[in-house]
């Protein structure tokens, strides 16, 4: 089989102006430095001078104003020059690790293309390669098996994948691929008895819930399908393939899925010193009776979190998140707002019928699933980071709201 690392190089290739040049005023000035090298480490990667940007870009990567461009060049140089370390082994999984990291960031930043995710599965923690194993007669079995799923032989694929499971018991791709072998001998039973292992050896990754859920739908299975797709989501949020396999399943049952129609009106922006932007839009004017007002109260919570014109993070998320020095949007911050909303609709005399948005915001937080909502529908780069944290103790709130709201048209 050939290794995910060499497959992925053939995705990746040519890497074809996936970094832009800044078109910010700031970053257009001549005279700064700042901006001179990021344009100029921007058009090296684009122009495939990987080597020659690499330092350039740990250079950038390292000052405070680094965007989420500069990290994706950083990850994108580590990546593309790794090859030429091959034969230094601890070197060449350092290298790796330097990519992801630099992957990881750019994505925390609000940069990414699909190719990221990949590459971030593809990298084991101690820098090899995912799809590759360090067995040799596990690898050397994995590789007779591609051949023979490519010559259509599922059968012997199925033998060899399984050799390579049983040689290599913590591979999560040996495991994955026999029951994807299985799973083209429409042998869907043992499909899933191999899925199920690779899920053991890494519940956080969304292929084995999906390919699983396609087995079970093949075998009639619809409801446990149902649940292996919302798995999988659960697994990857923000992967564009776990949601593919949900609404694929929901296409073929003739299902609308949908989550709750919740309209925030109110637009916020901060400066990140000291100055926030708050906009009321469609509160300006509107009824007065229906609870809108309280809107107001999620620009003026937020504000509480922002950093000060001094640079000192706002009191509010130095508590939540003590690790942190810099700001970043997050669940904490989010809900505390929305939670706000819902304080000073709860304690207004005058209202006479609160709005559908505001409703359905109140019906979510009493059911503990207000979190759930915000991870999914309003999740920026920021709160995506908080997700794997909730996930550890909040898993059935999350599959209730993909099964409640999602899977039944939003609750509405």
């Amino acid at each position: 089989m050939k290794n995910l690392t060499r497959e992925l190089k053939m995705i990746f290739a040519p890497v074809i102006l996936l970094l832009v040049l800044s078109s910010t005023p700031l970053l257009a000035q001549p005279t700064d430095d700042f901006a001179a090298g990021r344009d100029r480490a921007i058009a090296l990667v684009n122009e495939k001078k990987y080597a020659q940007a690499l330092p350039l870009l740990e250079n950038l990567a390292a000052d405070k104003r680094a965007d989420g461009q500069i990290f994706l060049g950083l990850g994108l140089a580590h990546w593309r020059t790794q090859d030429a370390i091959f034969s230094d082994q601890a070197k060449w999984k350092q290298t790796r690790l330097k990519a992801r990291e630099a992957f990881v960031k750019a994505k925390q930043l609000g940069t990414s293309i699909p190719e990221i995710d990949l590459i971030i599965a593809s990298i084991r923690a101690d820098g090899g390669d995912k799809g590759a194993s360090d067995n040799p007669r596990a690898q050397a079995a994995s590789e007779t098996a591609y051949e023979a799923f490519g010559s259509g032989d599922y059968k012997k694929a199925a033998a060899e994948y399984e050799k390579a499971a049983m040689l290599d018991s913590t591979w999560y791709e040996a495991a994955l691929y026999t029951g994807n072998s299985f799973y083209a001998l429409k042998d869907y039973d043992q499909a899933g008895i191999w899925f199920a292992k690779a899920i053991v050896l890494d519940p956080y990754r969304e292929t084995a819930y999906r390919y699983w859920a396609d087995g079970l739908a093949n075998s009639g299975k619809s409801k446990e399908a149902e649940d292996k797709f919302t798995d999988a989501i659960i697994a990857e949020p923000y992967s564009s393939a776990a949601w593919r396999g949900l609404n694929q399943h929901a296409g073929r049952n003739n299902i609308k899925l949908a989550h709750p129609k919740i309209t925030v009106p109110v637009d916020f922006s901060s400066s990140g010193k000291g100055e926030t932007n708050i906009t009321l839009g469609s509160l300006m004017g509107g009824k007065d009776d229906d609870g809108s007002a309280a809107w107001m109260m999620y620009g003026l919570s937020r504000a509480l979190w922002q950093t000060d014109k001094n640079g000192k993070l706002g009191e509010k998320f130095a508590k939540a998140y003590p690790n942190e020095r810099i700001y970043r949007h997050s669940l904490a911050e989010e809900t505390d707002a929305l939670r706000m909303v819902l304080t000073v609709l709860k304690e207004s005399k005058k209202n006479k019928k609160i709005d559908s948005s505001l409703a359905m915001l109140k019906k979510l937080d009493a059911e503990g699933l207000l979190e759930s909502y915000i991870l999914f529908v309003r999740a920026d780069a920021g709160i995506k980071q908080d997700y794997a944290v909730h996930r550890t103790n909040n898993r059935d709130k999350l599959k209730r709201y993909l099964t409640e709201y999602v899977m039944k048209n939003g609750g509405s």
